[in-house]
């Protein structure tokens, strides 16, 4: 038995939980898609979206940390 990287919990298997890494690599794809939103959409040459779009859109692709 060996503790988890990722929660710190123990692990009967002397390995990672299973469920943990599936989180982990989940929680990195969402910050690389947080990342690319703005690319994917051009918001800042696409006018065609009215300006209450444009600010919920920029407001899902902030990082987490500047929520405060």
């Amino acid at each position: 038995m060996k503790l988890c990287k990722i929660c710190h919990k123990i692990s009967a298997t002397d390995k990672d939980h299973l469920d943990c890494i599936q989180k982990l690599s989940i929680e990195s794809e969402a910050e690389d898609f947080k990342k690319s939103l703005p690319e994917k959409l051009n918001l800042s040459n696409n006018n065609e979206l009215g300006v209450e779009v444009r600010a919920i859109l920029e407001h899902i692709s902030k990082d987490k940390d500047s929520d405060g």
